[in-house]
């Protein structure tokens, strides 16, 4: 996915048909050494072609895969006994926080 990224950014930046070289650079400017497989392999595939029809086609592809968005959020308990709800309540903060700590890193970056 990397390797398409930095192709996609070649042509952003105004290059048409970005060579093995335009890529490496565009990787190790964030740091990636660079595969010379991987990037002929993008740059044959992607050759010739328009990457907007290519990123079109692409969408078209995505409008059959479920985007979610369909889960809501359980009510809140009312608390029953007036004095135990607000350290549950503590209890149920700590592990959602927690979560979403675990959930920010997930061991990948976006050029790994």
């Amino acid at each position: 996915m990397r390797y398409v990224a930095a192709y996609l950014l070649a042509v952003l930046g105004g290059n048409n048909s970005p060579t093995a070289k335009n890529i490496k650079k565009i990787l190790d400017s964030v740091g990636i050494d660079a595969d010379n497989d991987r990037i002929n392999k993008v740059i044959n595939e992607l050759s010739g072609k328009d990457v907007d029809d290519v990123v079109n086609s692409g969408l078209a592809k995505l409008t059959c895969v479920p985007a979610g968005g369909a889960l809501t959020a359980p009510p809140a308990a009312s608390p029953a006994a007036g004095g135990a709800a607000p350290a549950e309540e503590k209890k149920e903060e700590e592990k959602k926080e927690e979560s979403e700590e675990s959930d920010e890193d997930m061991g990948f970056g976006l050029f790994d």
